[in-house]
């Protein structure tokens, strides 16, 4: 027996060895080992805001169309743009990019001053406690999995009693913010 053959041989068991133990353990009959659960990956809706990517839950959305007129309601907060008429229904449209500190003002939508919104602009309407809204939105991204080990809570910082950034999530080099559509709409 070469001196190779002799290491290869400490380093293996024989079949003529006990190791009923060992095997045991490998299995996972020790009582310790707990089986791996398979994480379901949840589906959000990916877009853009500015030069950020954010996401919501796909459940909480109920469609995507492109930027209708909009027709502005006097007094109403600035986040409000105005309400749309989707084949018969009105739906307010949000603007997050306040919420979300991405801009000072509004742009200007509705009204003799409104220009053509950008191509890519679409709304998100979003299902909600108080029925659905719409969000203005840059463009959409598309749909995108991510596991829950795949998801942080939001910082510290970010964290407050009205926050609507509900975590971050991370597939290979992209984040995504996850936003709490409940939050985002809140006056």
């Amino acid at each position: 027996m070469s001196r190779f053959e002799a290491l290869l041989d400490a380093f293996f068991y024989r079949p003529d060895e006990d190791v009923g133990g060992l095997l045991d353990f490998a299995a996972g009959s020790d009582d310790l080992a707990q089986p791996l659960l398979e994480e379901e990956p949840v589906e959000y809706l990916a877009f853009r805001l500015e030069a950020e990517c954010y996401a919501v839950p796909i459940l909480a959305v109920r469609e995507i169309c492109k930027v209708p007129l909009l027709t502005e309601i006097p007094r109403a907060e600035p986040q409000l743009l105005g309400v749309m008429n989707l084949r018969g229904e009105l739906l307010p449209v949000y603007d997050v990019k306040l919420r979300l500190r991405l801009a000072d003002v509004p742009p200007v939508v509705a009204g003799p001053d409104a220009g053509l919104p950008p191509r890519a602009s679409r709304i998100l309407v979003l299902k909600t406690e108080d029925g659905p809204a719409g969000v203005w939105v840059d463009s959409v991204a598309g749909v995108v999995r991510l596991k829950p080990s795949m998801v942080e809570l939001s910082p510290a910082g970010l964290r407050g009693d009205r926050d609507c950034v509900a975590g971050l999530g991370r597939k290979g080099s992209q984040l995504y913010i996850l936003l709490d559509p409940e939050q985002a709409l809140a006056p």
